[in-house]
């Protein structure tokens, strides 16, 4: 879903739905084929077939675009369930689920990990979307409610997991493992 659609402020009609749709998967696609640095709003327009000034309609910049692909991955994402593990077990599994989206595409990682971090005001508002996002996955994961401060805690060690993954100081394939021994550290004051 895009954040348009998420959005109180502006909903769309199927065919802008379309055109936003065509522009993420066309930003995906300038991914994997181009260096993050050099791709543009204008290649992105090209390859969804549709003009610049469109693509300018519905996105401020190439960090807007990328941002918006994590977004909506994070979206399509479906919510952690009830399980019958441990609270810990199961907030870890919500963290590594997020942690992975983008884990088999190192460019887009690398891309979204910038994105995320520009000082943009369309992706300041997707950022915070992210977080909210991040902290009700965890909060729906953990089944007995989970205290302010360790969710707290538990988006800040997601967060810089995640920067640290998307700088090459991790790899995406070990954050699952990571975060699983910082969510017991956090919850079980100790590593399982």
């Amino acid at each position: 879903m895009s954040s348009f659609l998420a959005s109180p402020r502006r909903s769309l009609s199927d065919r802008q739905a379309d055109t936003v749709a065509r522009l993420v998967a066309a930003t995906v696609e300038e991914l994997r084929t181009h260096p993050e640095e050099r791709i543009t709003v204008r290649q992105v327009a090209a390859r969804a077939g549709v003009s610049p000034a469109t693509a300018y309609t519905y996105f401020a910049s190439r960090d807007h675009l990328v941002a918006e692909v994590f977004w909506q991955r994070l979206q399509a994402l479906p919510s952690p369930q009830p399980g019958s593990g441990s609270p810990t077990a199961l907030v870890a599994a919500a963290l590594a689920d997020i942690a992975t989206l983008v884990a088999d595409e190192p460019a887009l990682a690398a891309a979204c990990t910038a994105a995320l971090l520009a000082d943009d005001p369309e992706v300041r508002r997707l950022r915070a979307s992210i977080g909210a996002e991040v902290a009700e996955r965890i909060r729906t994961a953990h089944p007995g409610g989970i205290a302010e401060e360790h969710l707290s805690v538990l988006a800040l060690v997601f967060s810089g997991a995640m920067l640290q993954a998307g700088m090459g100081y991790l790899d995406y394939s070990q954050l699952p493992e990571r975060l699983a021994v910082a969510t017991a550290i956090v919850l079980n004051g100790a590593p399982t």
